[in-house]
């Protein structure tokens, strides 16, 4: 039976972790041994332009944007090779995870995550700086190698745009869930209830789906829409790892 005591966190291991083989470390670092916490969830991903952009929207209109984007979604570290582009979410369940994570993480800035706690995860992280047009340095990318939920509301919002209720064993699921009773398809980003030529489907009818993904979904269906309610987000996670060409 869940147990409401019990937190969750979104964890991603960034491209720069992978391009410097540092998964590995990182896990013996997160496991469940240093960590205290359980596993509940993981899955390598392709990032496409939508999920990223969802994950990162609070930083839309920033200067560094544009280059985070490109950072999550690999383009940074893997040009010239498409196919290494990646990125591996895990979900850690347990007593206090969110700051028993970002504990061992560090501090978001490698410069002060190696002067304050060096030998954290993010000590072996670097900081980019960003130019324009010109060459002048206006403003610095932080590649720190990791991802870690800052808050409970945080995680909830991160894990649902990351993970679907079956990427999860039933008995880790933290957040309610609805079987879907109808097809929900995508294309040009709008929504059908039908499916249409070139559309791709989302929902089927017996899906599992997070139950504020439904809601969202109704939502949208009846003409609704607000900032937290927006097709894209509910489309970029059940869309993940599905083929540009598509």
């Amino acid at each position: 039976m869940w147990n409401e005591k019990f937190e969750q966190t979104l964890v991603l291991i960034k491209p720069d972790a992978l391009k410097n083989s540092l998964t590995g470390y990182v896990l013996s670092q997160l496991s469940e041994f240093h960590s205290g916490l359980r596993f509940a969830g993981a899955k390598i991903v392709y990032v496409g332009r939508m999920l990223a952009e969802e994950h990162y929207a609070e930083h839309k209109g920033k200067v560094f944007y544009p280059s985070l984007l490109e950072y999550i979604m690999g383009i940074l570290h893997y040009a010239e090779e498409p196919w290494k582009r990646r990125t591996i979410a895990l979900m850690y369940q347990g007593p206090g995870a969110v700051q028993k994570i970002r504990d061992i993480c560090g501090p978001t800035n490698p410069h002060v995550a190696r002067e304050n706690k060096p030998g954290c995860i993010r000590s072996l992280g670097t900081l980019v700086p960003l130019k324009d047009d010109g060459g002048n340095v206006v403003g610095e990318r932080m590649d720190n190698l990791i991802h870690a939920s800052a808050s409970d509301s945080d995680a909830e919002r991160e894990i649902k745009l990351w993970f679907k209720p079956t990427d999860i064993p039933p008995f880790m699921r933290p957040y309610p869930t609805e079987v879907s009773q109808e097809h929900y398809c995508f294309k040009d980003n709008r929504l059908f209830t039908d499916h249409e030529p070139g559309s791709i489907s989302l929902l089927a009818p017996g899906d599992i789906a997070w139950k504020s993904d439904m809601d969202i979904l109704r939502s949208l269906q009846k003409g609704g829409s607000s900032r937290e309610s927006t097709l894209e987000t509910v489309a970029a996670k059940y869309l993940i790892n599905v083929s540009e060409e598509a």
